[in-house]
């Protein structure tokens, strides 16, 4: 170890210099980049001007350093930042990458193309080589640091020329454009882009048309947001990396969280670093908060309208009634009762608007009924034939036209007055479901398969393949996951696109009675289920073991359904002849409001019961 100044020009390339402003120079052995650290043996120790040792740092530590002082430097605490880089013998970045920033936050265009060239000798250094041998793929830009100049200098000339073309110096910017960017030749599309900008009349009309912030601070900045990118870490940091690396923080956080529900701004103006992300169960869908009781007898299927406000629920009494849902109490109240099948009901599909509500039947229904449900009328009651069974519907995406079918080999595409538009033969369906497209109808049927149809040019494919019966399956709201609940397995869920089973969820007890499954909650992260033994069964997607088991019914929990607007609500419909609502926990302690995710909540907005956490919900 070289003392007292001595040697300190053999680390000049490096962003810290470890006791260097001090008098103490670095070991040429202590070499590193993004931490990547040479194995040459090296003192954990320097030595200062007045003889005092001071305790080397570690990559992690120089680096962290490295990132507080780019933050500062941001909020524009400049002097703390000298102070901190001084003591720490550290430094912010390369002093060619000071002088490039500087050379282009100023404008001055000649000087930060000239500074291209000292960065292209530090993007070809050894230690910024390593750097590509750790990250791959990510850091092209040392494995191609021609290409990546070549790319910065279009960028510098770019804003050269719009700044030109702003202040009215359209000679100039036509120089520029003659005898700088065009003889790169590269990204000829986008130079042709640019020449078109010389008809703009005005200066409004350039930064409209190039949307461009114009000549300023703004401009300058996300420019060297995006030189930035081609220059190793070692040499100039990302920038807001402190930001980023907390905000990656928070959102994994959040990821992990089994019970987080709530939708909150991305931003970390809206946690506090403080805390751990955590969110109670005490919070989660998990409590009765009202139990339906108008229906008369078994109730077969429940379904909430697309915009959240209503529930519709269908039951062997042959009755729907439609709840509306208050949406600041999240109670629900008897909206309409309609009545008139001769069946039970044991499927219901709201339009996309939810003008209209369609309701089948069981297998030996071969009526279906289409109704207003703002008005209350039956506006269609359709019926193909006698010996048809209609026990399953799919409104198409634009809500003018459905397909339904069932197991007696019936599959039809009709339009709102129940005329047939299409038919499809000898398939035994089971459930439908349209996807976005409009073209494409998928169909579980009694060959345990979800086939995808098209009514357009008549194909059709595999997609799914059990080696049990599908009872019924639903798709995600992207129309990439199904879940299918699946005959003596339980709930399985699949990937659409690449045709794979990705997980089978435990617990639930699945036997041959249709159970319909749900997506929920926020981003639809969460999956529920009926089952067979009276309870409600709610997962994380990710995770295959339960997460909540509700109980509270009798029977065979038939069907549920999360509210797609509010991912605090559920609803369950059981043979036991009640509809239960499930939500938060009614009463929330301290601890819980403090805990919802490190948010900035004031415990006075919620209510609070201390005596409950002695009770296990």
């Amino acid at each position: 170890m070289q003392a007292n100044g001595a040697g300190q020009d053999q680390d000049s390339d490096l962003p810290c210099r470890n006791g260097a402003q001090n008098g103490a120079a670095s070991s040429p052995g202590t070499a590193h980049s993004n931490g990547l650290v040479s194995a040459l043996p090296a003192s954990n120790t320097s030595t200062t001007a007045d003889g005092k040792k001071k305790k080397r740092m570690s990559q992690c530590e120089e680096d962290v350093i490295r990132l507080i002082g780019q933050h500062l430097h941001d909020l524009g605490l400049n002097q703390t930042v000298d102070l901190l880089m001084q003591e720490s013998g550290c430094r912010l970045e390369h002093p060619s990458a000071t002088k490039f920033r500087n050379h282009v936050m100023e404008g001055e265009w000649d000087k930060a193309e000239s500074d291209l060239n000292e960065l292209k000798a530090l993007m070809h250094s050894p230690s910024n080589t390593h750097i590509v041998m750790i990250n791959c793929l990510c850091c092209f830009w040392v494995s191609f640091p021609c290409f990546s100049i070549q790319r910065m200098k279009f960028l510098l000339l770019q804003q050269k020329y719009l700044e030109y073309l702003e202040d009215g110096n359209v000679l100039e910017a036509l120089q520029v454009l003659r005898a700088e960017l065009t003889p790169l030749k590269f990204n000829t599309e986008r130079i042709h882009i640019l020449s078109g900008y010389l008809m703009c009349s005005h200066a409004e009309d350039l930064r409209a048309k190039a949307e461009w912030e114009g000549k300023g601070t703004t401009s300058r900045t996300k420019l060297l947001d995006k030189l930035q990118t081609y220059l190793p870490p070692s040499v100039m940091l990302p920038p807001r990396r402190l930001q980023t690396l907390l905000q990656q923080a928070v959102e994994l956080q959040r990821e992990r969280c089994l019970y987080h529900n709530t939708k909150v701004d991305s931003g970390l103006d809206s946690v506090s670093l403080l805390l751990d992300h955590t969110c109670s169960r005490k919070q989660f869908p998990c409590y009765t908060q009202q139990i339906l009781t108008e229906h008369c007898n078994e109730v077969w299927f429940c379904k909430f309208s697309n915009d959240g406000t209503k529930l519709a629920t269908g039951s062997k009494d042959t009755t729907v009634i439609v709840w509306h849902v208050d949406v600041e109490t999240q109670q629900l109240k008897l909206l309409k009762t309609l009545e008139g099948h001769a069946y039970g009901v044991s499927y219901l599909a709201w339009s996309p608007d939810d003008a209209y509500l369609i309701a089948c039947g069981p297998d030996d229904c071969s009526e279906l009924w289409l109704w207003n449900v703002q008005t209350g009328e039956l506006r269609t009651k359709m019926s193909q034939s006698h010996e048809d069974s209609l026990t399953s519907v799919a409104w198409n995406p634009d809500g003018k036209r459905f397909v339904t079918g069932g197991q007696r080999g019936q599959f039809y595409q009709c339009d709102l007055d129940g005329n047939l538009l299409d038919s499809w033969e000898g398939v035994r369906v089971q459930c439908l479901w349209c996807l976005s497209d409009g073209r494409t109808v998928l169909a579980s049927d009694t060959h345990q398969r979800i086939r995808g149809y098209n009514f357009e040019d008549l194909t059709d494919r595999n997609i799914v393949q059990e080696d049990h019966p599908i009872m019924s399956f639903t798709v995600s709201r992207n129309g990439r996951l199904a879940l299918l609940n699946v005959a003596t397995q339980g709930v399985h869920l699949w990937d659409l696109q690449d045709r794979v089973l990705v997980r089978k969820y435990q617990g639930v007890t699945q036997g041959f009675y249709t159970i319909h499954s749900c997506f929920g909650g926020h981003n639809e992260d969460f999956i529920a289920s009926g089952s067979e033994d009276h309870k409600v069964y709610i997962w994380h997607r990710r995770s295959e073991l339960p997460i909540a088991e509700l109980t509270g019914h009798t029977r065979t929990v038939n069907c549920v359904s999360w509210n797609p607007v509010l991912p605090g609500l559920l609803a369950s419909a059981s043979d036991d002849g009640t509809v239960r609502i499930w939500g938060p926990a009614p009463f929330l302690d301290v601890q819980d409001v403090e805990g919802l995710n490190g948010m900035n909540m004031k415990t006075r907005d919620a209510p609070i019961a201390i005596f409950l956490a002695d009770f296990d919900f």
